[in-house]
């Protein structure tokens, strides 16, 4: 039992400093890096970070690929008299089976169970169709969509995507390029993986070149990374579940570098949560690949057995993300670096600067 609450990890945030947009380019970022045995910060830039790696090293990330998660529907009308309503904003938060999904549906108090919603495409034609089969809280349905031949092709043409609720505009064209990792292959995400927003194909070029080993492993990033925490104590905190893979490949290079006392560096909280679930499967012993789901909760007082360097993004108070990373580098040096970063005009959260802790 830590004893912590989710107040402790709470820190003061002018608005301002949250990252409406992505850099002009990618890569440009700020990087503060902090010395995680001492708490020592220094102010750099993402573009040095191949000068703070070493041949040897074992870069992991996470390739999982956005899927454009934000839907708006229609409703049919049931009755002859019902008047219509406005759109109905339906977010795809995971796969459940088949043609299943959960899914937030916004205004949720207008879509009962029974509900069918009708989805168009630009041009005014129905391209997609589904009907609302459960009802849970704060505005989770579970959806059943009518079968079509290529369901993500529908996607990519009617569907936004899934910015996190404190971009406040609407996705534009280039949203679907810079939400999203250059090296994403796996569809399934419904938020980006965010410390890879930084990486350009030069970069991961010149990191090979240096000697640093790369590997992935895939983890489909839920809306739960954004639901706020509604207890008071960190003891008390249950994730939701996430889909992962780990493949006999990165298993291999995963346990050949634990072998020889390399350095194994997570890129984002999303590739140390899949490599630390492993770790735990595996009983102390080699990792294995494996796919399955996770609600690794990662927090002080967390033993971590893969994970020694950590590149991710700077996260919301009180957050899970947060507590991972004070569990990685402790709680009053995580939140002094905040401090630091918040002094120094840092730009926050999904779009905003990184900070590596190694």
């Amino acid at each position: 039992m830590s004893g912590l609450r989710v107040a402790d990890f709470d820190f003061e945030l002018p608005p301002e400093l949250i990252a409406q947009e992505p850099p002009a380019q990618r890569g440009q970022s700020r990087m503060l890096v902090m010395d995680r045995a001492t708490g020592d910060l220094r102010d750099s830039r993402f573009a040095e970070f191949p000068a703070l790696l070493r041949p040897g090293d074992l870069l992991v990330l996470n390739d999982s690929r956005v899927i454009p998660a934000r839907l708006y529907a229609r409703r049919t009308l049931r009755r002859e008299r019902e008047k219509p309503t406005g759109r109905i904003e339906v977010m795809l938060t995971e796969p459940a089976g088949g043609n299943l999904w959960h899914a937030l549906v916004r205004p949720g108090r207008k879509v009962a169970i029974g509900e069918r919603l009708v989805f168009p495409a630009p041009n005014g034609a129905v391209v997609l169709e589904a009907e609302v089969l459960e009802r849970g809280e704060f505005g989770d349905r579970l959806i059943e969509f009518a079968p079509v031949n290529d369901f993500f092709a529908v996607l990519d043409q009617i569907g936004h995507m899934p910015l996190p609720p404190y971009i406040h505009r609407d996705d534009s064209v280039s949203d679907r390029e810079r939400y999203q990792t250059v090296y994403s292959r796996e569809k399934g995400s419904v938020a980006a993986p965010t410390a890879g927003l930084h990486f350009t194909p030069e970069m991961l070029a010149s990191l090979s070149a240096l000697g640093v080993e790369v590997a992935s492993v895939t983890l489909h990033v839920g809306l739960g990374t954004f639901a706020p925490i509604r207890v008071e104590n960190v003891d008390e905190i249950h994730l939701h579940r996430e889909r992962y893979t780990l493949t006999a490949k990165t298993a291999a290079a995963v346990n050949r570098a634990r072998n020889e006392r390399r350095r194994i560096i997570a890129v984002g909280t999303t590739a140390v949560r899949t490599l630390e679930a492993a770790a735990q499967l595996s009983g102390g012993g080699p990792i294995e690949a494996h796919s399955g789901e996770t609600s690794i909760f990662i927090s002080p007082g967390f033993e971590f057995q893969v994970v020694n360097a950590l590149l991710t993004n700077f996260h919301l108070p009180q957050s899970s993300l947060l507590m991972l990373v004070s569990a990685f580098a402790g709680r009053e040096r995580v939140l002094a670096a905040y401090r630091h970063a918040v002094r120094e005009s840092y730009r926050f959260f999904s779009y905003g600067d990184c900070m590596l802790l190694a």
